[in-house]
């Protein structure tokens, strides 16, 4: 089979992932919002119930994850890859089949609004152009000239706006809103970069770094230095159901707040401990380093079983961040954009996977214009040198938590939902 046929298949997974993913996700948060089945519930008590949602959302998608990693690699190693595609093919048709026939138990949300999110993020743009462009044009000297000029230009009535085409005639009205929501966003959003390409060093140099140790028990049997991811995906599943039972009540007494921290902090904290975890790994990867160049072979190379501290810390770092992105996008856009916010969210770890790419070829050049025969990520295990790569993740990540810190402490937090 021609490697060329495989891209569809693949193109066919993005752009259903790139659909369903943001839009299931503020669906199945949209089914919380009904004022029937909770009529008492306070607006506290509402956000408390949509976290306990994307939490638990990110569990299920952690546990499948775990279940795929492990019972679907066995089975596509023992009876092939035919089978091993046919079971996932036939679990998302049966998903999808019941996802249907609950239809008419869902709750569908039609909102009446004049223009879509896209539409007022267009006029809002024209808006600001049209204003810069205004700024550049002469005022007339005379006031006589300023009365005639507006005596020949009627009014437009309001009733002609409402009728016509159902849009408001005043360009500032809506777009406005829409478009400061999403600019309001972006400082936070810029700053959740860093963390994204920490999140891609576990499928990347971890494994990488993974391969550079001893990964042998005994003569014949060896560790794959990838089954290492399934450390974070553990990590998630074990504390996760321990953060409202165990977690949460302990800030609480720290902090006398109903949530025991904010949306914000929540992010904060998975930010700090993702910086920790590349320190930790730097200074494992230097031990690799200085015990292979001391010792002079590779029977003395440091066990891969140190890696797994940054493995586990990621993943926690992973309970309290991601968690808390998808929350915090989600309930800062207004509710024509639920949508919107959740892929704002995913685009934190598209762009990061980007810029991960770039970083690395960035430094690679840099590290080889040096002078140096071998940059920083060699093949060689004693050339190679993640660790200060680690070590420059951790510097970038943590100037990015001290401005997320600042922007945090400046941030009102307005409930858009609301508006």
């Amino acid at each position: 089979m021609p490697t060329s046929s495989l891209f569809l298949p693949l193109y066919l997974i993005s752009i259903g992932q790139g659909g369903y993913n943001p839009s299931l996700q503020a669906f199945g948060a949209d089914q919380l919002d009904t004022e029937d089945s909770l009529p008492c519930s306070t607006e506290e008590e509402k956000s408390n119930t949509k976290s306990l949602f994307f939490q638990w959302w990110y569990f299920g998608i952690c546990s499948g994850s775990l279940l795929g990693n492990s019972i679907m690699s066995y089975i596509q190693d023992t009876f092939g890859w035919g089978l091993g595609f046919a079971i996932p093919t036939g679990a998302m048709t049966i998903s999808v089949a019941c996802f249907l026939c609950g239809s008419r138990f869902y709750v569908h949300k039609q909102l009446k609004i004049p223009n879509s999110p896209m539409e007022s993020i267009i006029q809002a743009v024209k808006l600001a152009a049209t204003k810069i462009k205004s700024k550049q044009l002469s005022l007339p000297g005379s006031a006589d000239s300023v009365e005639l000029e507006l005596q020949e230009k009627p009014l437009k009535d309001d009733s002609d706006c409402s009728t016509s085409s159902g849009r408001s005639c005043n360009i500032a009205d809506e777009p406005p809103g829409v478009a400061r929501t999403i600019l309001r966003l972006l400082p936070v959003w810029t700053m959740l970069l860093m963390f994204a390409v920490i999140f891609q060093q576990p499928v990347t140099f971890f494994t990488k770094q993974g391969m550079m140790m001893k990964h042998h028990i005994g003569k014949n049997f060896v560790i794959p230095p990838a089954v290492l991811q399934s450390a974070i995906t553990i990590s998630i599943i074990l504390i996760m159901p321990l953060y409202d039972k165990l977690i949460i009540p302990i800030l609480r007494l720290l902090t006398r707040q109903e949530k025991g921290i904010s949306v914000l902090q929540r992010i904060g904290i998975g930010m700090c401990l993702s910086v920790v975890a590349m320190v930790i790994a730097a200074i494992v990867e230097s031990k690799r380093i200085r015990i292979l160049q001391n010792g002079g072979s590779h029977d003395v190379q440091l066990s891969i079983f140190w890696l797994l501290p940054q493995y586990i810390l990621l993943g926690i770092s992973d309970v309290f961040t991601v968690v808390g992105m998808q929350e915090f996008f989600y309930m800062e856009v207004p509710t024509t954009m639920k949508t919107i916010g959740i892929a704002l969210y995913l685009s934190v770890f598209g762009v990061g996977s980007f810029l991960s790419a770039i970083l690395i070829s960035v430094l690679e050049l840099a590290s080889n214009a040096s002078g140096k025969k071998h940059s920083w990520f060699s093949d060689d295990a004693r050339e190679a040198r993640l660790d200060n790569y680690y070590w420059f993740l951790a510097l970038l990540s943590s100037i990015s938590f001290l401005i997320f810190a600042y922007l945090c402490k400046y941030y009102n937090r307005v409930n858009a939902s609301k508006n």
